[in-house]
């Protein structure tokens, strides 16, 4: 198991955190994703065997979202 912070931007409101949250979870080998609206990172735990860093941003960006690595 591997844990990622991403930096989201673009999110304004609840809608757009459920919005990020569920394209992440909703990804095949993630277990759990914590978005944070006032932050703009989501943490995501995901089996790294099964999913890459780059399919999670994509993820994000397919919901219509930035990412990048937080760090």
């Amino acid at each position: 198991m591997a844990t990622l912070k991403l930096r989201v931007s673009g999110m304004s409101c609840g809608h757009c955190q459920a919005k990020v949250a569920a394209a992440l979870q909703t990804t095949a080998g993630v277990y759990t994703a914590i978005v944070d609206l006032r932050a703009g990172e989501a943490e995501i735990d995901f089996n790294d065997d099964s999913v890459t860093t780059q399919q999670l941003v994509a993820a994000v960006e397919r919901a219509g979202y930035g990412a990048k690595l937080a760090g």
